[in-house]
């Protein structure tokens, strides 16, 4: 099982992923696309990320505007797949844009 990490460990790795904030127990960004298609073509990159890494977010889909919020459930909290699966999304999204 993975563990949690601290709070300066969060807060180092955030830095490095631009847009990327703590809410709590999770991480969280928004991102906006300039039409429901490419949002929808980058939660299916998204997804293919995910599943390949067996580790997936919570997905909310609001138009041109996706909310990808990460934490490990079984660790009660944020973990290192989270932030590598942060740094998958923003690959996914330089892809899509």
């Amino acid at each position: 099982m993975a563990e949690r990490l601290s709070d300066i460990s969060i807060q180092r790795e955030l830095g490095n992923l631009p847009g990327w904030s703590r809410r709590g127990e999770v991480i969280t960004k928004t991102f906006q696309f300039r039409d429901f298609l490419t949002g929808i073509a980058f939660v299916s990159a998204v997804a293919k990320a995910a599943d390949a890494a067996d580790h997936h977010p919570d997905i909310d889909i609001r138009y041109t505007k996706v909310i990808c919020t990460l934490s490990t459930h079984s660790a009660g909290g944020i973990t290192q797949k989270d932030l590598d699966m942060a740094g998958q999304i923003e690959v996914a999204q330089q892809k899509i844009s």
